[in-house]
């Protein structure tokens, strides 16, 4: 209990004290964070209504797979994007590996099936007969998307809470493809498991608080969005 009180003080004192290095953490944690999700965002959701609405041969398939992504483990999402990213791969060119750009990469591989996933289950628990009535009314197919869309809006702030979720609080493949390099790929979780390692357990404990803090406000607006009733 002396550890976390500790802790406690410890994560006041960075916080308060305006420590360079413990704000440019937060700072690149959120940044790179928000991107991922944002990423996710743009890629997952048409795809989750495509999938929903669409009939193709093979589409069970794919179902299949993104759920089977929504319980991708981040270490092989951070191999995978490590091998695309390391200068024999395929967009080793780009010199990306190490970069915030690559932590970007591998978080949207993480986010991208849970955001499709649950724009998938949100728009098919839409009652059907709303789809048949825009139709009738003479709504083209974009216009039908986006009203589904907007009728699932609440399911899919729940998506964004969990994507942003999912991204902010992982580490291994921030780890992977970022390198951990101070003032350049280092960010809260990473941050915590070098400082855990040198033994140094009030900081690990303070970047921990600190962790959950920035996560609960973010998750506070994002649930203030989602419960605000409409005028």
């Amino acid at each position: 209990m002396t550890d976390l009180w500790d802790g406690l003080r410890e994560a006041v004192r960075l916080l308060a004290g305006g420590d360079g290095d413990v704000w440019a953490i937060i700072l690149l944690s959120l940044r790179v964070s928000l991107t991922a999700t944002l990423v996710s965002l743009c890629l997952g959701v048409p795809l989750g209504a495509t999938l929903a609405l669409a009939r193709f041969r093979g589409r069970t398939a794919l179902v299949g797979v993104v759920h089977a992504g929504m319980a991708l483990p981040p270490v092989v999402a951070g191999l995978m994007v490590s091998l695309l990213l390391w200068r024999n791969g395929p967009l080793g060119d780009a010199r990306l590996l190490y970069t915030p750009w690559a932590i970007v990469i591998a978080q949207a591989v993480i986010a991208l099936p849970v955001v499709t996933g649950l724009t998938l289950a949100s728009v098919q628990a839409l009652d059907p007969r709303l789809r048949m009535q825009l139709l009738t009314l003479g709504a083209s197919r974009v216009q039908l998307v986006w009203w589904l869309l907007r009728e699932a809006r609440l399911p899919l702030l729940a998506a964004v809470i969990t994507g942003f979720g999912a991204v902010i609080s992982e580490v291994g493949a921030a780890m992977m493809v970022g390198g951990n390099i101070r003032g350049e790929t280092r960010v809260l979780t990473t941050a915590t498991v070098l400082e855990v390692g040198r033994g140094h357990f009030e900081v690990a404990i303070a970047l921990s608080m600190i962790l959950l803090l920035v996560v609960y406000t973010v998750m506070l607006l994002l649930t203030l969005l989602q419960q605000r009733r409409p005028a």
